[in-house]
C-alpha cells in the first residue's frame, strides 16, 4: 500500500491491502500489470536536472487539480533533459497529486483520476480514496518525490520509478482539522515503480504500479 508512515491506522490498510502507488502506508501495493514492470533497478540512469516537473506539452484538456495549502508537496530533479521523458514525468507528477486532490475533496468519482489512471491502477486508486474516507481521515504536512529515472520502452510506453520521503506528513482528522504528529515507526521511504501509457490525446496514463516501504534504494 502507500503514503506516509503515520497515514491510516493498521486496521484501515488491511482493509485495502491490495491498494497500490500515489498514496503510502505500510506496506507493498501491486495492481495487474506488474509483471510488465521493469524491476527496481530499471530505470534510466542518466543524470536528472536541477529544475521543477515539467508542464504537460500536450493540448489535451485537462481537468483542474488543487491541493489543500497544508498539503504540500515537493518533486525533486524532475527532469531529466528529455522531452518524451519528462513528459511522462510531468503525467505522473499529476497522478499523484490528482489521488490527493480526491482524498482532500473526498470525491472516489474524481475525473482527474480517471484521466491520469486506466485500467487496474484506477480500481486500486478509487479504493484508496475511499480507504481514507473511510477511517475519517486527510493528511497534512509535506512529501518529498526524488530520484526519478524513467525507461521508454517504445513512443507510447515508459517505465517511471522513484522515491518518496513521507517523515513530514501525518494524518489530519477530517471533522476536527486535528494532525496526528505521532510516529508508526516504519520507514518514510517508499520505493514507486510504475508502467506509464501514452494515450491518443497525448497522455501518460499509469496502467500499472508497484510500492514498497522501506526498500533499500530509497534509504529504507
Amino acid at each position: 500500500m502507500n503514503r506516509r508512515p503515520a497515514i491510516l491506522a493498521a486496521a484501515a490498510l488491511t482493509a485495502v491491502a491490495v491498494l497500490t502507488l500515489s498514496a503510502c502506508g505500510s506496506g507493498d501495493g501491486s495492481s495487474k500489470g506488474d509483471d510488465e514492470i521493469a524491476g527496481a533497478d530499471a530505470g534510466d540512469e542518466s543524470s536528472p536536472s536541477a529544475s521543477q516537473s515539467a508542464n504537460p506539452t500536450d493540448s489535451a484538456d485537462r481537468p483542474a487539480v488543487t491541493l489543500p495549502t497544508d498539503m504540500k508537496k515537493v518533486f525533486e530533479d524532475w527532469k531529466t533533459g528529455d522531452a518524451t521523458k519528462d513528459a511522462a514525468l510531468a503525467d505522473a507528477e499529476q497522478a499523484l497529486n490528482s489521488v490527493d486532490d480526491a482524498i482532500a475533496r473526498g470525491d472516489t468519482k474524481s475525473k482527474a483520476l480517471a484521466f491520469y489512471y486506466q485500467d487496474d491502477a484506477l480500481v486500486s486508486e478509487v479504493k484508496w480514496v475511499q480507504a481514507w474516507l473511510d477511517a475519517n481521515i486527510s493528511w497534512a504536512g509535506t512529501i518529498r518525490y526524488f530520484d526519478p529515472r524513467v525507461t521508454l520502452r517504445d513512443k507510447k510506453t515508459a517505465v517511471v520509478i522513484y522515491c518518496s520521503d513521507d517523515s513530514k506528513a501525518f494524518n489530519k482528522d477530517r471533522k476536527t482539522g486535528k494532525v496526528d504528529k505521532s510516529s508508526t515507526g516504519e520507514s518514510p521511504y517508499t520505493l514507486y515503480n510504475t508502467r506509464l501509457v501514452k494515450n491518443d490525446d497525448g497522455v501518460w496514463q499509469t496502467t500499472g504500479l508497484y510500492t514498497k516501504r522501506g526498500h533499500e534504494q530509497c534509504g529504507g
